[in-house]
């Protein structure tokens, strides 16, 4: 199947970038500072996808009852700790930029929406060399709503200046997959992210790539006006 589109949104932690060692290194200073146990790469892992204060109740929870005292004094621990390691282990996966550099040479426009707040989200596309590449980003605390609210993308798309119906999206979990399919736009999910533990063949979506180079094989740009 081939989509025929004018702009390719994408999210970031788990499909162009693998920045989970950072993430899991932030959450176990900030645990160790307020004097809580330390999370597993497999936990935070799975807790990863519905921004920070997701991230920082879940790793004080693990879905359990917990203080939200104990969350409230977390997030700027938190924040802290991830302003410090932002990007020092993150690492671009394999053929990320030379597929963004197609996508661009076709003339088609891209989009990055994520829900990882914009302070960490700007210095970190800057830092591994991707900032470039992208039309419009929008950061989780851009709008009110967070994906799997379509607000995003819609957001996106109004910034590029083209219709959702003439977009598609590439994600990692079932927040991309939601939003894309309530803003009225196909959605390809990378099998090699965050899913928060769920598998991504289980998660109802127009396809699925196991290295960002596949989605090539299913876009090509759109003629006409958008």
């Amino acid at each position: 199947m081939k989509f025929a589109v004018d702009a390719v949104l994408f999210d970031l932690d788990g499909t162009l970038l693998d920045t989970l060692p950072d993430l899991l290194t932030a959450a176990n200073r900030m645990l160790a500072e307020l004097g809580q146990a330390s999370r597993t790469y497999a936990e935070v892992r799975r807790f990863v996808g519905k921004g920070i204060p997701n991230l920082v109740q879940r790793c004080l929870s693990d879905d359990r009852s917990v203080d939200p005292a104990l969350v409230e004094a977390g997030l700027p621990v938190y924040r802290r700790h991830y302003a410090v390691v932002n990007g020092d282990a993150t690492r671009i996966y394999d053929g990320v930029e030379p597929t963004l550099k197609q996508l661009k040479a076709q003339g088609i426009r891209l989009g990055l929406v994520t829900n990882k707040a914009q302070a960490f989200t700007l210095p970190l596309l800057e830092h591994v060399g991707l900032a470039r590449y992208f039309d419009a980003v929008v950061s989780g605390d851009v709008l009110p709503q967070k994906k799997p609210d379509p607000a995003p993308l819609l957001h996106a798309c109004a910034q590029i200046g083209v219709s959702p119906a003439r977009a598609i999206m590439i994600g990692d979990s079932a927040n991309d997959a939601e939003a894309a399919q309530a803003a009225g736009m196909p959605v390809l999910l990378a099998n090699y992210g965050y899913s928060e533990g769920r598998p991504v063949d289980t998660i109802k979506c127009d396809g699925v790539i196991s290295a960002l180079p596949e989605l090539l094989r299913y876009i090509e740009r759109r003629s006409g006006d958008t």
